[in-house]
Formats: C-alpha cells, sequence, structure tokens
C-alpha cells in the first residue's frame, strides 16, 4: 500500500472529535481508571500515542505493523504491543496516524 500525502488526512471529519468519542463510549466508572490513550511529544521530534485497548471491543482484533517513510519528518509507524496501539510519527502526523486508528477500528 502506498502512503497518501500527509496533507490527505487534515480534511476527514476530525479525528481527534473522533478519538474523544472514542474514549469517551469506553468510559464505564472503570475502564478509564487503568486504560486509556496517552499522546506525548518525541525529541526527533515527532509525537508518541499509546491507545489502550484492553477491555474495548478492539482488544481481541489483529493490526499488522506498518511504516511510511516519506522524509526525515515525514513519518509514520504503528504496531500492536502489551494490549495497546502504538503510533509513532513525525511532528506534522499526528492527524494521520489518528486517521489510521480511526480507520482500523471502523473496519468490519
Amino acid at each position: 500500500m502506498s502512503a497518501p500525502p500527509a496533507d490527505f488526512f487534515d480534511s476527514d471529519q476530525s479525528s481527534l472529535t473522533w478519538l474523544q468519542a472514542w474514549y469517551m463510549s469506553n468510559c464505564d466508572g472503570d475502564w478509564e481508571h487503568g486504560y486509556g490513550v496517552t499522546i506525548e511529544t518525541l525529541d526527533n521530534p515527532g509525537w508518541m500515542v499509546r491507545l489502550e485497548l484492553a477491555g474495548t471491543p478492539l482488544a481481541a482484533r489483529t493490526f499488522d505493523r506498518f511504516e511510511y517513510q516519506r522524509d526525515e519528518h515525514d513519518w509514520l509507524q504503528m504496531w500492536l504491543e502489551d494490549g495497546a496501539l502504538r503510533v509513532a510519527c513525525g511532528p506534522l502526523n499526528l492527524s494521520e496516524g489518528l486517521f489510521r486508528f480511526r480507520e482500523w477500528a471502523q473496519q468490519r
């Protein structure tokens, strides 16, 4: 699969808005105390996102690790690790990573 240009992901319905709704849909008075979503910056620069899947309908799903390296600051990696989907990406690829998570989560 070839990677579309990074600006392609800016035109979707806000993936951040969708992520907020996904998070809220899993909050049941218990899940949010042990699981959730973490978004951090990297010093290379970039972003690291951890999306906890345990206790959600996505927990048993598989995910094929992938990487796109367009240039030094335009890159994306996603993989499953310890019950979470991990997203590491360049400084302007956070929307793309969230879009890819949403796309995977909505697959039937």
